[in-house]
C-alpha cells in the first residue's frame, strides 16, 4: 500500500513508504483482544486455600480479649457485643450507610472537569479548496495546523435537575443510615437475649454437670442392685419392679433435661465469638427466689413498644423515603437546564488566540419520562401501600408478643416458685429419710430413692430458672427497649461490663 501526491516544487511525484505505524497499531489491537479472549477461570489452589485458612484461625484467635477469671453474665454479654461475628456484619453495614451517604453529598456538587489532549502526526495535516462551480482547484494544498498539537481544557458544568435529584437521593441515603441503626438495634437485641438464655442454661450444667453424672452412676448401681436381688430372690419382685421402674423414669427424665444444657457452653462461646474447645468458667451465682419485677401497666407497655420497636422504626423510614423518590420522580419529568463555563488552551501555533473563556447552557427535556412517569407513580403508590399494610400486620404482631412475653414470663414466674419449693420441701424430706434409715425405721430404697428426687429437684429447678431469666429477657424485646446504655463505643472489656451491670442494676 502506498500513497502519491505532487511536489509542488519540483513537480514531481513523491512515494510515501507504507503507513508501518499504522499496521503497528492493528497488530497491538489484536494481540490485546486476543489475549483478553483467551482468559480462563482461575480455581484457588490448595496453597492459597490453607493460606486462608491460617489467617482466619489467626484472626479469630487474637480477636478478643483474654480470659481471665470466672465469666459473669454481664461479661459474656460485654464480650457478644464486642466481638460477636453477627453484630460486626450489621456495624461494618451502617459504616457502609455512613459512607454512601458522604458520598451522596458529592453528587449535588457541580462538575468541575479536566480535559489533557495530545495529537502528533507524521506529516502535515493540510487541504485545498475546489470549486463547486467550476470544479476548479482554487488554492495550493496549505495547512493550519502543526504537527504536534496539545490541547487542554478546564470546565466547570452545573445541572439543576441533577442537583434537584441528588439531593433527593442524599436524603434516602440518610434514611439509609437511621435503617442501618434500627437493624443495628434488633440485632442487638437479638444478642443479648440469647446470651442471656445460653448463660444460664450454661450455669445450671456447670453447676449440676458433676451432681447428674453422679445421679446417673447411682441409678445404674441401684438398677444392678435390683437385678441382683432378682436373681437371688432376697425380696418381694413386685416391689423391685416399682422401684426399678421409679429408677428409669428418673434416668429418662434427667437425660431429657441434660440433653437441653448439654450445648448452652459451646452456644455462649459462640455468641462471644470464643474458638470452639477453649476452656473457660463460668460465675456460679447463688440460687434463690426470682424477685426481678416489670412495673408496667399492659397498656404503657403497648405504647411503648409501638414507640420503640426496631421493626416498626425501620418501616417507618422506608415510608419516607419512598416519598423522597417519588418527589424525584416527578423531578425527573422537568426540563434540564445546564450551565456551564470553561477555559481552553492550544498549543497550535496557526491560532490567533491560543487560549479562550467559553460560557454557554444547554436545556433539554427528555420526553420519554413524561410517558413512563403515570407507570413509575403508580409503582410508588403501591410500594407505599404495601410499607401501610406491613406496618400495620407488625404493629399486631408487635403487639401480641408483648402479650405472649408477659403471659410466658407469668408462667415461668410461678413455675419456678413452685420448683423452688418444691426443691426446699424435698431436701428437707430427704434430711428426715436419713435420720429414720439411720433408725432402721425406713429401708435403703426408700432412702436412695428420695436422694435420686433431691437431685432431680435440683436439676429441674436451675433449668426452670434459665427459661424464666430468657422469658424476662424476651419482655425487654417485645417492648423495643434497648438492653444496652448508648451506643457503647468503648473499646475497654471491662468498663463495658460495669457499663452494663449498672445499666441492668437501675433498670
Amino acid at each position: 500500500m502506498q500513497i502519491t501526491v505532487f511536489n509542488s516544487e519540483q513537480n514531481r511525484p513523491v512515494v510515501i513508504k507504507p503507513l508501518r505505524r499504522f499496521w503497528l497499531l492493528i497488530l497491538l489491537e489484536w494481540v490485546l483482544l486476543t489475549s483478553g479472549c483467551a482468559i480462563q477461570p482461575k480455581v484457588v489452589t490448595e496453597a492459597e486455600n490453607k493460606e486462608r485458612i491460617e489467617q482466619d484461625l489467626l484472626t479469630l484467635q487474637n480477636h478478643h480479649d483474654p480470659i481471665q477469671g470466672s465469666i459473669s453474665l454481664e461479661e459474656a454479654t460485654a464480650r457478644a457485643l464486642k466481638y460477636n461475628l453477627e453484630l460486626q456484619v450489621e456495624l461494618t453495614q451502617k459504616t457502609l450507610a455512613q459512607k454512601q451517604l458522604n458520598l451522596r453529598h458529592y453528587d449535588m456538587l457541580p462538575k468541575l472537569v479536566v480535559d489533557l489532549h495530545y495529537d502528533s502526526r507524521s506529516n502535515f495535516s493540510g487541504a485545498r479548496s475546489r470549486s463547486l462551480l467550476t470544479g476548479r482547484t482554487t488554492l495550493e494544498p496549505s495547512t493550519s495546523a502543526d504537527r504536534d498539537i496539545f490541547s487542554s481544557a478546564l470546565g466547570l458544568s452545573w445541572s439543576i435537575l441533577d442537583f434537584g435529584v441528588s439531593y433527593y437521593r442524599a436524603q434516602q441515603a440518610a434514611d439509609n443510615v437511621l435503617i442501618q441503626e434500627e437493624q443495628k438495634r434488633s440485632v442487638v437485641n437479638k444478642i443479648v437475649q440469647e446470651v442471656r438464655s445460653a448463660y444460664w442454661r450454661a450455669v445450671s450444667y456447670e453447676r449440676l454437670v458433676s451432681r447428674m453424672q453422679h445421679l446417673k452412676n447411682k441409678v445404674r448401681y441401684s438398677i444392678d442392685q435390683m437385678d441382683r436381688m432378682k436373681e437371688s430372690r432376697l425380696n418381694n419382685p413386685k416391689i423391685n419392679l416399682s422401684f426399678k421402674r421409679d429408677l428409669y423414669g428418673i434416668e429418662r427424665e434427667l437425660n431429657l433435661l441434660q440433653r437441653n444444657l448439654l450445648l448452652a457452653k459451646s452456644q455462649l462461646a459462640a455468641l462471644m465469638n470464643i474458638k470452639p474447645g477453649t476452656e473457660f468458667n463460668l460465675v456460679i451465682p447463688e440460687r434463690g427466689l426470682f424477685t426481678k419485677t416489670i412495673n408496667l401497666e399492659i397498656e404503657e407497655m403497648e405504647q411503648i413498644a409501638l414507640e420503640s420497636r426496631p421493626e416498626l422504626r425501620e418501616l417507618l423510614y422506608k415510608k419516607r423515603a419512598n416519598a423522597k423518590e417519588a418527589r424525584a420522580a416527578i423531578l425527573q419529568m422537568l426540563p434540564g437546564i445546564e450551565l456551564g463555563a470553561r477555559y481552553h488552551y492550544n498549543s497550535n501555533s496557526f491560532l490567533f488566540n491560543g487560549d479562550w473563556l467559553s460560557l454557554g447552557s444547554q436545556l433539554s427535556w427528555n420526553l420519554i419520562s413524561l410517558i413512563s412517569a403515570p407507570a413509575k407513580l403508580d409503582e410508588l403508590q403501591s410500594k407505599e401501600k404495601l410499607l401501610d399494610m406491613e406496618r400495620l400486620a407488625m404493629s399486631m404482631a408487635v403487639l401480641v408478643q408483648v402479650h405472649i412475653s408477659l403471659a410466658q414470663f407469668a408462667h415461668f414466674n410461678e413455675e419456678y416458685r413452685t420448683a423452688f419449693n418444691f426443691y426446699q420441701t424435698q431436701k428437707r424430706i430427704v434430711e428426715q429419710t436419713k435420720i429414720e434409715a439411720n433408725t432402721g425405721k425406713l429401708s435403703g430404697q426408700t432412702l436412695v430413692r428420695e436422694e435420686l428426687n433431691t437431685l432431680l429437684a435440683e436439676v429441674r429447678c436451675d433449668a426452670i430458672y434459665a427459661e424464666l431469666e430468657n422469658a424476662y429477657a424476651g419482655i425487654y424485646v417485645s417492648l423495643g427497649l434497648d438492653p444496652i446504655p448508648g451506643d457503647l463505643n468503648t473499646n475497654d472489656l471491662a468498663e463495658l461490663t460495669s457499663l452494663l451491670a449498672e445499666h441492668w442494676r437501675k433498670r
